[in-house]
């Protein structure tokens, strides 16, 4: 089964999640923030409330000389979302090193020449791909974000679909300056404290990138089907997180993707999530206590970081609330 099916059987679950949810990625905070505005790269660490349920959900993985912590994130956020927990802060404090998807995902600068390379196709307008009446739906859509058709036309499918799909989380209060991964980034940084990643900003938008054309264009037509109630399943999703029920994550996040489209579901949470799991299994070889934090999805469901670990013979606990 193809992206196009997954767009589809999913009733747009994707298209409401991909920036920057379920599917983790951080490459999002840098790409979908509103025009003209810019995400501040040295902003103070801002104050999170104090968790109202159980707090989202933290792990540990120990052994004779090493400690690491998973903690699965969500990288948009209402400003008022309370998440913060003392185990959190704890195990935030006591760890020399913090390991996100992306070391940078709000260097803006960074990006912009992958999207050039990656992003844009004035060659293939988005035009000349889509029918009148989708054309004028982008353009409705495009307006509530103060632009128009014609100034996304350049855009490839998948960066266009991204783009637009901010908008409507933008009207409900979201924002990615109130990401988890940004919030813990400012404040290991202003502990002094390094920061780095799994990956880089360029696999995660090759990755994005490589899909067929025909599959980005349902994800955009998808995107502009959802566009008016994009943000249902992500309120869902952060009810979930915030309260620590990875259950609820699966079956919002994790589960219709898989029942979709294998190729999606493969291509951006397994072989990522397997690929991590070998890097944390270095770490191991390693000294010191780590704190990482990666997209909530990538921690649940029956081919999570954990289960990779488990296979790997990593003894992987929930920390008790």
């Amino acid at each position: 089964m193809t992206f196009v099916s997954l767009l589809k059987s999913s009733a747009g679950r994707i298209t409401r999640v991909a920036a920057g949810t379920a599917l983790g990625f951080g490459l999002t905070l840098s790409l979908l923030t509103a025009p003209g505005q810019a995400l501040a790269q040295t902003a103070a660490p801002q104050a999170v409330l104090p968790a109202q349920g159980n707090g989202p959900a933290l792990w540990v993985i120990r052994d004779a000389d090493s400690t690491i912590y998973l903690f699965g994130t969500v990288h948009v956020l209402r400003p008022d979302t309370a998440w913060q927990t003392d185990r959190v802060d704890a195990a935030l404090d006591s760890a020399s090193r913090l390991i996100l998807e992306v070391a940078n995902p709000d260097d803006q600068a960074a990006a912009m020449p992958l999207i050039q390379q990656y992003g844009i196709s004035p060659q293939t307008p988005l035009s000349t791909l889509l029918t009148a009446d989708e054309l004028a739906a982008l353009d409705t859509a495009a307006r509530t974000m103060g632009m128009t058709a014609a100034q996304l036309d350049p855009l490839r499918p998948w960066l266009a679909a991204l783009t637009l799909s901010v908008a409507p989380m933008t009207r409900a209060g979201y924002d990615p300056r109130s990401g988890v991964d940004l919030l813990l980034k400012a404040r290991m940084e202003a502990a002094g404290k390094p920061v780095d990643g799994f990956e880089t900003l360029d696999e995660q938008i090759r990755l994005l990138a490589g899909f067929p054309e025909t599959g980005q264009l349902d994800f955009l037509r998808s995107t502009l089907d959802d566009f008016e109630d994009a943000t249902t399943e992500l309120g869902r999703l952060v009810s979930a997180w915030a309260d620590g029920d990875v259950a609820a994550i699966n079956a919002v996040g994790v589960e219709p993707m898989r029942d979709a489209s294998a190729l999606m579901y493969q291509s951006l949470l397994v072989d990522r999530n397997v690929n991590w799991a070998g890097q944390i299994q270095t770490l191991l070889d390693g000294s010191g206590t780590v704190f990482i934090a990666v997209g909530a999805a990538h921690l649940a469901g029956e081919d999570s970081v954990q289960v990779q670990l488990a296979q790997r013979g990593v003894t992987v606990e929930r920390v008790p609330n």
